[in-house]
């Protein structure tokens, strides 16, 4: 018989498996305990495999890929990083090379690895060499 203790590990591990995103940044969890201990319980799960450090602050549910048999992000990396971002505070809003695309003027089908945001952004999002750059768009 498994003892279930409400122990801070098992309330995060909780949260990440009930949670319907994929992507957490670290005051999702500012809540349960202080910065130290909640860092020390998601150190932990990256060492497990079960989350991937996307950023400083920024973590995503991991698993395990077929082919290299190591741990990867459940969703894309733009979906990711723009649940982050929404999660911040930072408002999206469709890029200029996206805007072109989808209104015809472009045939050049955009990256997704560019997000339109409404302020400046200084965190740095991405996984294996491949990061999220940003785009001032005006508000309109």
């Amino acid at each position: 018989m498994r003892i279930i203790t409400n122990s801070l590990e098992n309330k995060i591990r909780y949260r990440i498996n009930r949670s319907k995103y994929s992507s957490f940044i670290l005051s999702d969890f500012s809540d349960l305990s202080d910065r130290d201990q909640v860092l020390r319980v998601l150190r932990k799960l990256i060492s497990e495999n079960k989350l991937i450090r996307l950023g400083q602050g920024v973590y995503a549910r991991a698993k395990i890929s077929t082919i290299t048999n190591k741990p990867i992000p459940e969703k894309n990396l733009r979906a990711l990083a723009i649940t982050a971002l929404k999660k911040s505070g930072i408002r999206i809003f469709p890029t200029r090379m996206e805007n072109e695309y989808n209104e015809g003027r472009s045939t050049q089908v955009p990256t997704g690895l560019v997000i339109g945001v409404n302020k400046r952004v200084s965190r740095k999002i991405g996984f294996n060499e491949r990061y999220i750059k940003y785009e001032k768009v005006s508000q309109s």
